[in-house]
């Protein structure tokens, strides 16, 4: 039988008023994995009235009493990894180690959380009027919508509710069409679970073709004071869009063309298995996947050599295979358009090394491209697949200058054995995240996340995601009376 979901409202779970459904489909299969109900505006009404009714309470609740949901919720999630293999796998085409790591990384993401609510809020102020005391206070703003993406579901969905929450906000959710259940309903499973009170959490799942009208009637609700996204640049401008239009902040995690640079005195084999763990992982579909791998020309021969080696060497197809690197794209049609990338890069002049060709339904081999020419619509365009372009370089001014060349600006890799000459190099590119001596897909809970130029703005993470989730507010209290002029 179908699993079918509706939506979390107040605690409740309640179909689309509409009584309309959509189908959440496995990419792998093509068979339905699920059904979940279509919400539609009327449906965001009311979730929004949920989290608003919530607010106070949730607010006021005492900080042992919260950091112990999270705590709890931590921890249940990590007992249910086998849910999320199983619901990762259905969903999204997700490897059993890939599900493995976004239940690790979450739970520590909501412990972080946890640590976030009793960590110091404010500060005291030097106040020019004598007597007086200055207070920097940081309180919750409300309702915060929140919207969380397919491709690494069970990460992104806890991230994009954690902070909120800590903070002290109520949230309304939106997962990705594609991973409904992965990307929100489970996430909230847990923590109702774990003891979140009714209407602090609200999801609403809808119909892709729903998608553009739920989403600017969530961001434009006067009740909903702060967004979050992650997604694609597009989107992404769409969201920020919205948000500016009616005053509200957003933080923005979009998509990336990133690199991995491999400098002259880089350790090569070391530098391969980073450069392929990079692009591959996930079957590429990580907004932190590098797609370009910029080698000095004195390693090119060697690092081409066995990058292609290892990469022909990785096994592809069923995601419930425990061997299975390269599983499938999210959708047909996603594995289409990286194949059309690489039929569009070849008629214009770049080389296949290994790979390339008609996809299998949804998986799309392990491809390798060099000699990308800049007409080629990769060469600006975000992979978002298994598909990587090595190019070589010269100097490090040349490294560096093609890895800026690009409207993105999320993450990046610089492999050398030389701290000192990797941090100069580091210190140039110009991306929110760059990892020295490693390649560039990497979170850790307590770090400021987030990217530059067209890969979207704010940060998630430690402090930082409390900060973008609060008001900061100037408070004074007068120990003697004031005088005044008249």
């Amino acid at each position: 039988m179908t699993l079918h979901r509706d939506l979390l409202i107040g605690g409740k779970d309640l179909p689309a008023a509409s009584g309309r459904t959509a189908e959440d489909v496995n990419p792998y299969s093509s068979q339905v994995y699920a059904t979940v109900a279509a919400a539609g505006v009327e449906d965001v009404t009311r979730a929004v009235d949920a989290a608003d009714a919530a607010f106070a309470g949730w607010a006021a609740l005492g900080p042992a009493q919260r950091r112990k949901i999270f705590l709890t919720a931590a921890d249940l999630l990590e007992s249910r990894t086998d849910d999320a293999v199983r619901i990762m796998a259905g969903e999204v085409g997700g490897t059993r180690p890939w599900a493995m790591f976004n239940v690790g990384l979450a739970a520590n993401i909501l412990r972080e959380a946890a640590a976030a609510v009793t960590a110091p809020r404010g500060e005291v102020l030097s106040a020019q009027e004598e007597g007086a005391l200055g207070l920097a206070i940081r309180e919750p703003v409300g309702v915060v919508a929140a919207f969380s993406p397919w491709n690494a579901p069970v990460i992104l969905g806890v991230r994009a509710v954690a902070a909120p929450l800590a903070a002290g906000n109520t949230v309304v959710m939106k997962p990705s069409e594609d991973a409904p259940i992965a990307c929100g309903l489970f996430i909230a499973d847990i923590l109702r679970e774990a003891g979140l009170p009714d209407g602090v959490l609200n999801v609403i799942t809808n119909a892709p073709e729903d998608a553009a009208a739920v989403a600017e009637a969530l961001v434009a609700d006067t009740r909903v004071r702060a967004v979050n996204f992650t997604g694609s640049t597009g989107v992404g401008r769409i969201i920020g869009v919205h948000a500016a239009r009616h005053l509200k902040p957003a933080v923005l995690e979009l998509g990336g063309k990133n690199s991995v640079i491999v400098l002259d005195d880089a350790d090569v084999d070391y530098a391969v298995d980073a450069a392929v763990f990079s692009v591959f992982m996930n079957s590429g579909q990580i907004c932190m996947s590098a797609d370009r791998i910029l080698v000095h020309e004195s390693l090119a021969e060697e690092f081409t050599a066995k990058f292609t080696a290892k990469t022909e060497s990785l096994a592809s197809g069923d995601p419930a295979d425990p061997h299975t690197v390269v599983g499938p794209l999210v959708t047909l049609d996603a594995a289409r358009r990286v194949a059309a990338l690489v039929a569009d890069a070849v008629a214009k002049g770049a080389t296949v090394l290994t790979g390339g060709g008609a996809p299998d339904g949804a998986v799309h081999p392990a491809t390798v491209l060099t000699d990308l020419p800049e007409e080629a619509d990769l060469y600006r365009g975000e992979a978002f697949g298994p598909l990587a372009v090595i190019s070589t370089f010269t100097t490090d001014d040349e490294a560096v200058s093609f890895a800026n060349a690009t409207e993105h600006g999320l993450t990046c890799g610089v492999i050398t054995e030389n701290g000192t000459h990797g941090l100069r190099v580091a210190r140039r590119i110009r991306t929110g995240i760059v990892h020295v001596n490693d390649q560039s897909v990497a979170d850790e809970p307590n770090a400021p996340f987030g990217g530059f130029k067209s890969s979207g703005y704010g940060r998630f993470g430690g402090r930082w995601g409390i900060e973008a989730f609060s008001n900061t507010r100037w408070v004074t209290l007068a120990t003697q009376q004031a005088h005044f002029p008249f």
